[in-house]
C-alpha cells in the first residue's frame, strides 16, 4: 500500500495541490490523471523520493517499488540483463561489491568479513537465481536469450523501453510508478504491454496521456484537480462520466437553491416591516441554509482547434510513383504507388524504425527518394508538425512574437484571441520560446497550422507531448477538416476519430486499406507484439 497524508506542492504562487490524503491500495491499478502542469509527474517524483514536497506531509510507501526511467539511452553501455538485474538496487550494489571484492588480490579480514555480509545480503535478494529471473523475464518480453548479453545500445528505442519495464518489475516490487509507459512504443508494443500490466497484482500508479491505454489497464483514476487528488473507481471514460455527473447535479442543486432564495427573498423584501417578524427571520434562517455550495474552478481546460483552408484545392492531393528508398542496405519501401486525394485522411502505422517519417520527408520534399516520384496537385500546399516538435519553433523570442508572422494581415487582435483558444491566455503569450513546456510547444506549433490554412496538414506523432483533453480536441478537429490529411501515430483514439484510410507497414509489407482503422483491425487482426514485431 502507499498512504499519502496531508501533502502539498506549490512552485511560488502556484498551487499544484494542496493537502492531499489518499491511499493507493494492492489489487488495484491507478491512473494519474489531470492536463498538462498539473503536477502529476510531480506527484510521482514525490512518491519516488527524487523531490520533497512543499509541507510536512507524509509518504508511506513499500519497501520494494520498481520505477520506470524515461532516459532510454542511460543504459546504452550496459549488458540487456544487467540492465535489468540493477531493478533491484539492494541486490545489484551488493552484487558489484562483492566482484570488486573477489577482484582483489589480497584479502584482509575486514575483507573476508565484509564478503559473509555481502552474501547474506545476495541471498536475502534471490541472487543466486537473479541471472535465471531476469532472463524468463526477458524472453517474456520478446528478447530471445542469445542477445541478453548484448549492449542495451544494440536494442532498437521501443525495445529499449521494455527492457527499463522489466527493471522496474524485477525483485516484485509490491508498487509500480510508471511515468508515460506508451512514449516512444508502437501500436502493437502497448498492445502487448496492456497484458503485461494486466497481470501485475501489486498496487500500480501510471501516467499516460492515451486515453485507450487507460481504458484498458486502471481499475481506479487518481485525477488531480480543484487542488486536490480525487480517486474515481473505473477506468478513465468511468471517471469522466462520474466526473461529469458530480458537477452537473452540484450545479443543478445551486440552480433550484437560487430559486427557492429568490422567493424567499421576496418574502422577506415584502414583509421585513410589517408585523410578521418572526416568519421574516425564519425565511432569512433557511436562506442561510440554502446557500449554494462552492465550485471550485477545475484546472481542466481543452484547447479550441478548428483548421481551415484557405481555397478549396484540386481533385487529387499528392502522387506518388514507384517509390524507392533504401537505408544501409535495407528496403523501407520499393515499389510504393501513392494516390491520395483531396479530403483523404489517411493514418501511417507501424512499428518503430519501419520508415514511417522516412515516408512522409520524401512526400513533402525533405529526403529524396532513391528511385520514384512525387508530385503535388495543383495548389496543393502542406502545413508540417515534426516528430521533434521543438525543432520547429526558434528560441529567443516570445510565442506571441514567433506565432504573429504567420497572421497574413499582421491583425493582432485575431493572433491574440488565437492565443487564448490555445490556452496561451494573458501573460502566457509572452512566454519565451526557450521556456515552452512540451504541450506548450505543440499547442504553439498547432496554432501556427491554424494561421495558415493549408489544404494539406501532415503530423508525426503529435500527441507525445499532449495532455488527454488536447488530444481529443485534436482528433476532433481532425475529423471535421476539409482538407486532406496524414498523421503518423501511435495513439489509437486519434487515428480512430480522424482516420479514413489506414497505410500500414507491416512484416509482410505495405497494405493500403481504404477505410477506418476499425475497419482495418477486423480485416487484420492484431498478431502478438512479441512474435510479429522483431525479426531477431
Amino acid at each position: 500500500m502507499i498512504t499519502v497524508n496531508g501533502l502539498s506542492k506549490s512552485y511560488g504562487a502556484q498551487t499544484l495541490f494542496d493537502n492531499v490524503t489518499v491511499k493507493f491500495t494492492p489489487g488495484n491499478r491507478y491512473g494519474l490523471t489531470g492536463p498538462n502542469g498539473s503536477g502529476k509527474s510531480t506527484f510521482l517524483k514525490i512518491l519516488i523520493g527524487d523531490i520533497e514536497p512543499s509541507n510536512r506531509g507524509t509518504v508511506t510507501k513499500p519497501k520494494k517499488v520498481g520505477v520506470l526511467r524515461q532516459d532510454q539511452f542511460a543504459f546504452d553501455a550496459v549488458r540487456i540483463i544487467d540492465t535489468v538485474m540493477m531493478g533491484n538496487p539492494t541486490l545489484w550494489s551488493a552484487l558489484t561489491e562483492r566482484n570488486e571484492l573477489c577482484s582483489a588480490s589480497e584479502f584482509t579480514d575486514a575483507m573476508m568479513d565484509r564478503m559473509g555480509e555481502l552474501e547474506s545480503i545476495i541471498a536475502d535478494e534471490n541472487g543466486y537465481t537473479a541471472e535465471i529471473d531476469a532472463a524468463e523475464i526477458l524472453r517474456g518480453i520478446g528478447i530471445p536469450d542469445e542477445k541478453h548479453g548484448d549492449l542495451m545500445a544494440s536494442l532498437p528505442t521501443d525495445y529499449k523501453f521494455r527492457v527499463l519495464l522489466a527493471q522496474a518489475v524485477f525483485g516484485d516490487p509490491q508498487a509500480l510508478l510508471l511515468d508515460e509507459p506508451t512514449n516512444h512504443m508502437d501500436l502493437e508494443s502497448v498492445h502487448w504491454l496492456e497484458g503485461f500490466l494486466q497481470q501485475y497484482d501489486g498496487v500500480m500508479i501510471v501516467i499516460s496521456h492515451d486515453r485507450h491505454f487507460l481504458n484498458a489497464v486502471c481499475t481506479h483514476i487518481a485525477d488531480i484537480d480543484y487542488d486536490t487528488i480525487i480517486v474515481y473507481p473505473g477506468n478513465y471514460d468511468d471517471m469522466v462520466g462520474q466526473k461529469m455527473q458530480a458537477r452537473n447535479r452540484v450545479e443543478s442543486e445551486n440552480r433550484d437553491k437560487a430559486k427557492k432564495i429568490a422567493q424567499l427573498q421576496e418574502f422577506v423584501s415584502r414583509f421585513s416591516a410589517g408585523q410578521r417578524s418572526s416568519q421574516v427571520q425564519s425565511r432569512r434562517k433557511e436562506m442561510d441554509r440554502l446557500a449554494p455550495t462552492e465550485l471550485k474552478r477545475s484546472n481542466i481546460q481543452r484547447p479550441y482547434i478548428r483548421f481551415e483552408q484557405n481555397r478549396p484545392a484540386g481533385r487529387e492531393a499528392i502522387i506518388a510513383k514507384d517509390l524507392c528508398k533504401v537505408y544501409d542496405g535495407r528496403h523501407i519501401f520499393s515499389g510504393l504507388n501513392l494516390e491520395i486525394m483531396r479530403g483523404d485522411k489517411m493514418a501511417i502505422i507501424g512499428s518503430n524504425g519501419v520508415g514511417k517519417t522516412t515516408l512522409l520527408r520524401c512526400l513533402i520534399g525533405e529526403v529524396t527518394p532513391d528511385a520514384g516520384s512525387v508530385r503535388w496537385g495543383n495548389g496543393m500546399t502542406h502545413g508540417y508538425y515534426p516528430q521533434n516538435a521543438e525543432e520547429g519553433i526558434p528560441r529567443g523570442e516570445t510565442a506571441l512574437d514567433w506565432i504573429s508572422q504567420f497572421e497574413p494581415d499582421g491583425d493582432q487582435q485575431i493572433v491574440r484571441g488565437l492565443m487564448g483558444r490555445m490556452l496561451f491566455s494573458g501573460d502566457e503569450a509572452l512566454k519565451q520560446t526557450d521556456n515552452l513546456s512540451g504541450g506548450e510547444t505543440a499547442r504553439l506549433l498547432m496554432a501556427k497550422l491554424m494561421l495558415e490554412k493549408h489544404p494539406v496538414l501532415i503530423f508525426d506523432e503529435p500527441t507525445n507531448h499532449l495532455d488527454l483533453e488536447s488530444v481529443n480536441a485534436l482528433g476532433e478537429a481532425l475529423s471535421v477538416f476539409p482538407g486532406t490529411v496524414l498523421l503518423v501515430s501511435h495513439d489509437r483514439d486519434l487515428i480512430s476519430d480522424a482516420a479514413t484510410r489506414v497505410l500500414s507497414f507491416t512484416p509482410e509489407g505495405i497494405i493500403d486499406f481504404p477505410g477506418t482503422y476499425e475497419e482495418y483491425l477486423e480485416r487484420y487482426p492484431m498478431q502478438d507484439a512479441a512474435t510479429k514485431q522483431r525479426r531477431w
